[in-house]
C-alpha cells in the first residue's frame, strides 16, 4: 500500500521507524525486535539505510518481512556516496522485494569526502531518479529547525521545493521536541506554497544520555520543561523512562488535536517504548 494513501486517509496514521544492524552478525536479533514492533500493527513502519549504503541488503530484508506481517514499509534510500547504476540496482532489489515506498534522502556526507565528481549532490536527484524509475511513493525529510547544511531557512525552503518538484509526495519531518516550532514551521511551509503532507517525527527520550545526542544529530531546540524532567529524574532509569514516554505522548497528543492526521515515532529499536506510547494514543488512532 502506498504511504501518501494511508497518511492522506480518515483514520489518524500511526507509524515507527527502526534500524538495521550494522553487521550481519546481529541481523536476525534486530529483525526480530523490528518484527515485535511491527506486532503492533502501526499504519506502517520505515527502516533507516546505514551510512554509505552497507546496511542496504538489511534495509530491504527487513522491510519486506515486516510487509509479510501485513504492515507497510517505507525503505530509506540515500545517495551521496551512490553512483546512478547502484542506485538503479537498489530500486530493483527493492520492487522484486515488494516495497512500494521509498524515504529518498542525500544521507550524511563523510568527512573528508571530495564532492566534485560525485553522481548525486541533494536528494532531490535522487527523488527524480525513483519518479522516472517508477512505481513508488517517493517520501522526502524535512527539517522544522533548519537543514544544518542550508545558509537560512528561506534557502532550507526553497530546497525543499525542489524536491518536491522532482517527485516527492509527501515529508517526514526531523525529531523535534518543542511542538510550537513544528506549528511555526507549518505556517511557513504552507506561505511559501508547499502544500504536501507533513508528518512529524517524534523521539521518545528515554535515558539522559539521549538527551544531548539527540539535540546534537538533529540540532534541536530541547525546551526547558524536558530539561527539568532530565535533571529531575536522569538519574533513575525506569522514572525517566516513563517521564520521557509521557512526554512523547504529550505531543503527540497536541500534535493530533491541532489537526495532524498522522505522526511517526522514532523508536529506536525499543518495542516495550513503542508498545507503551502507542497503548497511551490508543482510542486517538482507532
Amino acid at each position: 500500500m502506498k504511504i501518501i494513501d494511508i497518511i492522506k486517509g480518515d483514520k489518524p496514521s500511526f507509524s515507527f521507524e527502526v534500524f538495521p544492524p550494522k553487521t550481519e552478525e546481529i541481523f536476525e536479533p534486530v529483525k526480530d525486535t523490528a518484527l515485535k514492533i511491527a506486532d503492533l500493527k502501526p499504519s506502517y513502519m520505515s527502516i533507516t539505510y546505514g551510512a554509505g549504503g552497507g546496511t542496504s541488503k538489511f534495509t530491504a530484508d527487513i522491510a519486506a518481512s515486516i510487509q509479510e506481517k501485513g504492515v507497510p514499509s517505507l525503505a530509506h534510500l540515500s545517495c551521496i556516496s551512490s553512483t546512478k547504476e547502484r542506485i538503479q540496482e537498489e530500486l530493483t532489489m527493492l520492487k522484486e522485494k515488494g516495497i512500494e515506498n521509498i524515504l529518498a534522502l542525500r544521507g550524511d556526507i563523510p568527512q573528508g569526502m571530495n564532492m566534485d565528481h560525485l553522481d548525486y549532490h541533494y536528494a532531490s536527484e535522487l527523488a527524480e531518479d525513483i519518479k522516472n524509475f517508477g512505481g513508488f511513493c517517493i517520501g522526502g525529510a524535512c527539517y522544522p529547525e533548519t537543514h544544518p547544511d542550508s545558509v537560512n531557512a528561506e534557502q532550507d525552503i526553497e530546497n525543499l521545493k525542489k524536491k518536491i518538484d522532482c517527485g516527492v509526495e509527501f515529508l517526514v519531518t526531523q525529531m523535534f521536541f518543542s511542538n510550537d516550532i513544528m506549528y511555526n514551521y507549518m505556517y511557513r511551509l504552507l506561505k511559501a506554497g508547499i502544500d504536501v503532507p507533513v508528518v512529524p517525527g517524534i523521539m521518545p527520550i528515554t535515558n539522559a544520555k539521549q538527551v544531548a545526542t539527540a539535540a546534537k544529530l538533529s540540532n534541536s531546540f530541547v525546551p526547558q520543561s524536558f530539561l527539568r524532567i532530565v535533571d529531575r529524574y536522569g538519574s533513575n532509569p525506569a522514572v525517566m523512562r516513563q517521564a520521557g514516554i509521557a512526554f512523547a505522548t504529550e505531543q503527540i497528543i497536541d500534535l493530533y488535536a491541532n489537526g495532524f492526521n498522522a505522526v511517526h515515532i522514532y523508536t529506536m529499536n525499543k518495542p516495550d517504548v513503542a508498545a507503551a506510547i502507542m497503548n497511551n494514543v490508543s482510542e486517538i488512532i482507532k
